[in-house]
């Protein structure tokens, strides 16, 4: 203030008047690149069989922003992976999205999971068998709901299954993280998780189904 005051005495009006805008230009600017560097997140949940093989196609996408590995749908808390691969927690492996809908939208994340599951199993996915690994949705708002409702329906018409679709949509419930060494997995341990992902069955699958789409 003090400053201010020598500057009114000392310059001419034009030229403090220019100032003085100036300067609250300046902190406009700044206040709106501190709102525009603000991302606001949505999540998405998705269960298609072992997580491992559900981190690497959306952790390719513009828009997700973090991806976490692990369980939903069950009734123990913070359960174990040994717990959880037992089958009697209720709990499906899972991955948790964070993105960011400017970037990508909730319609193309349900595409990408279509296009990675067998969505006509109900007993696990491929070979692993049980309800550990069963697929489904779980929705966090109204919107996802109808979306991922819409989107089985559309997948349904394709023609591509003659099987019925099994894959639940259930609204989502407590997520439990997985241990650290399951998160990106398929970096960690790619040897192994390249063997895993093939003599799964998943890849010869989606390639059969979908083809390079």
């Amino acid at each position: 203030m003090k400053n201010l005051k020598f500057l009114s005495k000392s310059l001419p009006l034009f030229v403090f008047s220019s100032f003085l805008l100036f300067s609250l230009d300046s902190t406009l600017q700044a206040e709106s690149k501190k709102g525009k560097g603000v991302k606001k997140l949505e999540i998405a949940t998705f269960a298609g069989g072992c997580f491992w093989c559900m981190e690497p196609p959306y952790d390719k996408l513009p828009g997700v922003e973090k991806i976490t590995v692990g369980y939903i749908g069950g009734t123990k808390v913070n359960p174990s992976y040994e717990e959880v691969s037992s089958g009697s927690t209720g709990h499906t492996e899972a991955i948790q999205l964070e993105y960011d809908p400017d970037l990508i939208s909730f319609e193309k994340l349900v595409e990408v999971f279509w296009k990675n599951i067998n969505p006509t199993q109900s007993n696990g996915q491929f070979y692993d068998m049980g309800s550990q690994y069963r697929t489904g949705i779980f929705y966090h708002s109204d919107e996802q709901k109808k979306i991922a409702e819409e989107s089985k329906k559309k997948l349904e018409k394709t023609g591509k299954f003659k099987e019925p679709i099994a894959t639940e949509i259930t609204k989502a419930s407590v997520f439990y993280p997985a241990e650290d060494y399951h998160q990106k997995y398929y970096k960690k341990k790619p040897d192994h998780y390249k063997r895993y992902s093939i003599g799964s069955g998943r890849v010869e699958y989606k390639k059969k189904v979908w083809g390079d789409e």
